[in-house]
């Protein structure tokens, strides 16, 4: 029995004694076997590969939806009665041209001018800043301008849109920093910022001259960007109202020379023209049932009583 115990306790120490000696081959077999146990097969993986669902990078945006296209429902088309040389009838919430004639053709624009030159003062100037009139002298018609009166930005365009006066868009135009012939240079640039494309602008009231044109699509589309401004949307639809110069001694009454105002349901402005080369020319603003119409008339050869 002793001797069995004494092999027993000599085969202990020599397996102690080698795993002493070997103890970094242990580790490493001990690495292996647990790797092996616990590394995925080859089919977990390609299973977690082919399973896997991108995230989209890209978010869709919804289509807007479209104003409704108008339809003629009165099988009536505009004819010869129209005598204005160029003509387009815009539906403001489409886009869409209800009727055009020569919608391309350059012609002169007479007073709406004065759109542009209002959209271009708003841009410069403050409504409260005070103008001196240098000058009193304008031809054709005017809101009765003294020369020294000092007069604030918004009640010159009041004269400019409701009695379309000459002598207000000079002004307003004589009053900028860099003198009048920088402000018709942005009024170029303005007109070209807006997509008038065919359009060019020599002076502020609307003057015939040989390079003083526009088109009547041109036309459509500074009223649209006319009527989107608050100030000029208000003063266009004026009947008639009385402004003074700031010291309150020289007043001035105004009537809007569009005569459809107050008498057409619907007509909102906004602005007439006339000269002898560019004949009547009117842009009328119209909204009702929820329709909004723009119409742009140009060299008409009868003018209204």
């Amino acid at each position: 029995m002793l001797t069995l115990q004494r092999k027993v306790v000599h085969i202990v120490r020599q397996n102690f004694r080698w795993m002493v000696a070997s103890w970094d081959k242990v580790i490493i077999l001990t690495g292996l076997i647990l790797f092996f146990f616990f590394y995925p097969g080859q089919n977990t993986l390609m299973v977690q590969k082919f399973s896997y669902t991108p995230t989209p990078s890209v978010t869709m945006i919804p289509t807007p939806s479209m104003a409704p296209y108008p339809v003629n429902t009165t099988n009536v088309v505009p004819g010869n009665e129209i005598s204005a040389t160029g003509v387009v009838v815009l539906d403001a919430n489409s886009g869409v041209h209800l009727f055009k004639r020569n919608e391309l053709m350059e012609l002169s624009p007479a007073s709406t001018t004065k759109l542009l030159t209002a959209l271009v003062a708003l841009d410069v100037y403050k409504l409260d800043d005070v103008v001196t009139v240098s000058s009193s002298s304008a031809d054709g018609q005017v809101m009765g301008l003294v020369q020294g009166e000092r007069i604030t930005v918004e009640n010159l365009l009041y004269g400019a849109l409701i009695h379309s006066g000459n002598d207000a868009a000079i002004a307003l135009a004589d009053h900028y920093t860099d003198g009048s012939d920088k402000f018709i240079e942005k009024m170029n640039e303005k007109a070209v910022s807006i997509h008038m494309e065919k359009s060019h602008f020599v002076n502020p009231m609307g003057y015939d001259h040989p390079q003083h044109k526009t088109t009547p699509e041109d036309l459509a589309r500074l009223a649209q960007v006319s009527l989107e401004n608050k100030t000029i949307a208000k003063m266009v639809a004026i009947p008639a109202i009385t402004i003074a110069d700031v010291t309150h001694t020289t007043y001035h009454k105004l009537t809007n020379v569009n005569q459809l105002l107050g008498k057409i349901p619907g007509v909102a402005g906004i602005k007439t023209g006339w000269t002898e080369e560019a004949g009547e020319n009117l842009i009328t603003y119209v909204e009702r049932d929820g329709k909004r119409i723009i119409i742009v008339v140009l060299h008409s050869k009868i003018r209204p009583i």
